[in-house]
């Protein structure tokens, strides 16, 4: 259960040597009224609490926890669906500042070679308070294009790009107060960003990549990849001539469902499976493994960025949404993590993808305490970073070229289950409720999808 906490409050965490009880029931509690309200509601043994009864699982969003979590008392049991200071990764300019210093340490720990490992994310400036220094880089590289973004809003909110210094001086005029306001109310902080010019495209428009990343602890760190997500694409074909065009240059489905274009049942989405069958079509298997080890170091070195400065409280976990963009040499980027990936479906489609993906979150989370702790795969999660990288399955073939190990991730990969029905093995077989967790874990085939006898085309987004 969960209540105020009082002075006799001692911490968090199980006794040693104490193993977790099962519960029969399981009280949650969350405000979300989308994809997530419908699998909690329908997860047997669950029932919902309102207003200030008693709970043992809270999905809550990150203003509840910013003005209760350190005046909650929270029994053994109790989860919550976020780490304390989980904003040293999901605001846009914490998130640059743990990475460059990161990068500054492995370089001094373990050289060069490995600190280029972090090279993932764009040259960026946090403004206002690094504009001198992002002038002096503007003017290093006049003509190329930078893109603003507030640090703390999402969908698309507040985004523009420029090419001039004019527009930026602009910007700092409407972002400052009266002066009878200045010394109360904050200028908003933004990043500047170099803008990717050459983004890979398909069917001529940009796209980016949403992928979905659990973490249960950062001290040991303990993250799971789940292997589907999807690519968002822009409603309008890519170009540079035209930079104030927001269809054409941000991927966000709250930015695209206003063009006037937007179809609503097609949407502007692929799964990963289909993403990655194209490029296997197009570049061939190899460079597609290398890309896709190249977002598992993504995922695993930001993580580690904020390992020593994220609160690892025992009762909180995190389902992270990352944005990452492709450029037309197969190099991903990091655009941003999200701590509140929308659980809203666009589509049929998207619905299941979202349904599928929490009810295997909260296997994971596992309230019922039914998982050994051994577990590799949870769902369509795989277990990534257990205090170290996870290794794959015997046998697994090395389609890097590195002659290296194989690690557990399969992003994108086909997961196949014995005995799926009509829809193939392109979706996750829908689970009835009550399906225990030892019934989840059947035999994936992780599919290598080759170049060759691919009848794929591109349709009209």
């Amino acid at each position: 259960m969960s209540r105020p906490k009082n002075q006799n409050y001692k911490g968090h965490g199980l006794p040693k040597g104490k193993e977790r009880e099962q519960r029969a029931l399981i009280r949650f509690k969350t405000t979300l009224m989308n994809t997530l309200m419908d699998v909690l509601r329908h997860r047997p043994g669950w029932v919902e609490v309102k207003d200030e009864g008693e709970w043992d699982f809270y999905w809550c969003d990150v203003s509840w926890l910013r003005e209760n979590f350190d005046h909650t008392y929270m029994d053994e049991h109790v989860r919550i669906s976020h780490f304390r200071n989980h904003y040293e990764l999901t605001r846009k300019n914490y998130m640059v500042k743990n990475l460059k210093r990161f990068r500054k340490q492995l370089e001094r720990e373990a050289g060069k070679l490995e600190a280029a490992k972090c090279d993932f994310f764009p040259k960026t400036f946090e403004m206002p308070c690094e504009y001198h220094l992002f002038v002096e880089e503007f003017r290093k590289n006049p003509g190329i294009t930078w893109i603003m973004k507030p640090v703390a809003r999402s969908q698309g909110k507040g985004i523009f790009l420029f090419r001039k210094l004019k527009d930026i001086m602009d910007w700092r005029k409407d972002t400052r107060t009266s002066d009878d306001q200045k010394d109360e109310t904050p200028v908003e902080s933004y990043v500047a960003q170099r803008y990717i010019e050459n983004p890979y495209l398909i069917g001529g428009r940009k796209f980016d990549l949403r992928v979905y990343v659990l973490v249960m602890s950062y001290i040991p760190l303990r993250a799971w990849l789940y292997r589907d997500g999807f690519a968002r694409f822009s409603n309008t074909r890519f170009t540079l001539s035209s930079i104030d065009d927001q269809y054409v240059h941000l991927t966000n489905v709250a930015v695209q469902k206003t063009s006037p274009d937007y179809h609503p049942k097609k949407g502007c989405k692929w799964m990963l499976q289909r993403f990655r069958q194209y490029l296997a079509s197009e570049h061939g298997p190899q460079a597609v493994e290398t890309l896709f080890r190249d977002m598992d170091n993504i995922f695993v070195k930001s993580l580690q960025s904020v390992q020593k400065v994220m609160i690892s409280d025992k009762h909180c976990f995190e389902l992270y949404g990352y944005d990452i963009l492709i450029d037309q040499d197969l190099k991903p980027w990091l655009l941003e993590v999200n701590a509140s990936p929308s659980l809203t479906a666009s589509s049929q489609e998207d619905y299941e993808l979202k349904t599928c993906l929490l009810e295997d979150t909260l296997h994971v989370v596992d309230m019922e305490a039914r998982l050994t702790g051994r577990e590799k795969r949870v769902g369509g999660f795989d277990l990534m970073w257990n205090d170290g990288p996870v290794s794959g399955e015997e046998g697994a073939p090395d389609l890097s070229g590195m002659g290296t190990c194989v690690t557990n991730t399969h992003l994108g990969m086909l997961a196949c289950r014995e005995g799926v029905g009509a829809r193939g093995a392109t979706r996750w077989e829908r689970r009835q409720p009550g399906t225990a967790v030892s019934e989840l874990d059947v035999r994936f085939t992780s599919c290598v999808m080759l170049s060759k006898g691919l009848n794929f085309s591109v349709p009209r987004l």
